[in-house]
């Protein structure tokens, strides 16, 4: 046996052939919730892939991506470190053959010309599945406008990854009905190297998704893949018609929150006359609440300002009152854009200005020159930093509750993006091709929220709130042996460890009994 040493009175040894141990033992109860939410029935349902009877199907590659995301994994190469695990690969061997009658398990044996050697598919097969999702033709269309705004079409394929993300919503939806979806839309910036990729507004080469994050359910409901240069509010109507009409039964109100890149006058007379009639009342449809960001123009300043403002201090919690130090303030303002005047039938929209006191507005001989970046304005001689929101909320809710509902898409939507780049593979795109890279950010978003799912749903309390560092630190990252023993597999692990999975396993069972 091989012995190695080092620095301290410690050895390592290298323990001789396939023992069985596994260093996932906690990413197992996840193979259980993919089962309970069906995913592998919506991958085989909406994704025609690789159906000619030979390799891997495209359910399994699903699995394997969302797995190497949850273990940790950064790009697709470290599906051979998720292969070198061979006590979890027999797991997955296991339990994808599970449910299925014995000339189903038969046909999916004779798939691998090699006898099934692999667990998880290697990169290279990987990559070759990533290339299905990319359209040559919206390519071409996409290199003759340089420079310009283009979102390439979605693919069948890549719109039946859009459909799995769907179907888990779906699943979360019927296990714990809400009846209010307060969606937060915003866009995230994916720096890259690549050099197909085009410039953001940050000047550095990058791609920007928009996501819309469902608040109480704490899922990304969607996210289309863009290009950098594509503005965070180019066609968001039509991304959010897409979704409406994909939203699950039982939802009875929905909410927009966004900032001011999504303020278009188009889109407020679209959510207030209540979008697609997704949510109805009787036969008319319900609009949809929103409270949006406002560019902060001269002509709204000079609104802002007018004698007839009636500044209120805002009782928010961690600041003082009144206009002193931290203090902020905010009014309703009778502001009328341009576009607003234009329409006759315009219902009438409030405009809610915030304003806080800046102590320190320029430096000693710097008057006039020192910038900022946000927007400042200059009431009774004293600056203040100033941002505003319109909202077409009711009177009953007046502008403080109004501020404080809309600043709380700051909080776990932009949570989100942090754990998409950093805890999840959506930070290094796997391929020059847009519509390749695309399925990978799907497959991301998918495994963001089945891990949500997982916390909120079949674990819940401490857990819910938990990120994903704590998720792998807690439970997945447990070590243990897989042991086959009278056609049945056992996953052994310490005593201290099998309380957490045995929680996360009668979590997903409870949500397979529950009806839905």
């Amino acid at each position: 046996m091989q012995r190695i040493g080092g620095v301290l009175p410690y050895y390592i040894e290298v323990e001789p052939g396939k023992s069985g141990m596994t260093a996932l033992a906690g990413l197992s109860p996840y193979l259980d919730l993919m089962q309970v939410a069906k995913i592998r029935e919506s991958v085989e349902r909406h994704i025609h892939l690789l159906e000619n009877g030979q390799g891997w199907t495209a359910a399994q590659l699903v699995t394997h991506a969302v797995l190497v995301n949850l273990a940790g994994g950064d790009c697709v190469d470290d599906l051979e470190r998720l292969s070198a695990d061979a006590g979890f690969g027999e797991v997955v061997r296991r339990v994808e053959c599970a449910g299925m009658t014995r000339q189903q398990r038969r046909e999916m044996e004779r798939r691998f010309r090699r006898g099934g050697q692999r667990s998880i598919a290697s990169p290279s097969a990987m990559r070759r599945f990533l290339e299905e999702f990319h359209d040559e033709e919206q390519e071409r269309l996409r290199a003759k406008a340089p420079g310009k705004a283009f979102i390439p079409r979605p693919n069948e394929h890549l719109r039946g990854l859009y459909q799995v993300n769907w179907d888990l919503v779906a699943f979360a939806q019927r296990r714990r009905p809400q009846r209010t979806a307060t969606l937060d839309i915003d866009a995230v910036v994916i720096e890259t190297c690549k050099e197909e990729a085009l410039f953001c507004y940050e000047k550095t080469k990058a791609y920007q998704p928009l996501n819309i994050y469902w608040a109480e359910h704490g899922l990304v409901v969607h996210s289309e893949f863009r290009d950098g240069n594509v503005p965070a509010g180019y066609q968001i109507q039509r991304v959010l018609d897409e979704l409406l009409a994909h939203l699950p039964a039982g939802v009875e109100e929905v909410s927009v929150r966004s900032d001011t890149a999504a303020y278009e006058i188009a889109l407020l007379h679209y959510l207030h006359s209540g979008g697609n009639g997704r949510v109805t009342d009787g036969e008319q449809a319900k609009p949809i609440w929103f409270a949006l960001g406002v560019p902060i123009t001269k002509e709204f300043k000079e609104a802002a300002d007018k004698p007839s403002v009636e500044w209120k201090v805002m009782q928010c919690k961690g600041r003082e009152g009144g206009s002193g130090k931290g203090g902020r303030e905010y009014a309703e303002v009778g502001y009328v854009s341009n576009e607003l005047a234009r329409s006759k039938k315009a219902p009438e929209f409030r405009f809610i200005a915030i304003r806080e006191p800046l102590e320190q507005p320029s430096l000693p001989g710097m008057e006039g020159q020192q910038s900022f970046p946000f927007a400042t304005a200059v009431f009774g001689g004293k600056t203040y930093k100033l941002h505003a929101v319109v909202t077409n909320r009711p009177w009953e809710w007046d502008g403080e509750r109004v501020i404080h509902w809309y600043h709380e898409r700051c909080g776990k939507s932009e949570e989100a993006h942090a754990v998409m780049q950093d805890d999840l593979a959506g930070g290094q795109l796997p391929s020059k091709r847009f519509g390749a890279s695309a399925a990978w950010w799907a497959m991301m978003i998918l495994s963001l929220n089945l891990n949500q799912v997982m916390k909120k749903l079949a674990l819940g309390g401490k857990w819910a709130e938990k990120r994903m560092k704590a998720m792998r630190f807690a439970a997945i990252n447990t070590p243990g042996r897989v042991l086959c023993h009278a056609r049945q597999l056992y996953l052994r692990v310490s005593e201290e460890c099998a309380d957490v999975l045995r929680r996360m396993r009668e979590g997903v069972a409870a949500l397979a009994m529950t009806p839905g």
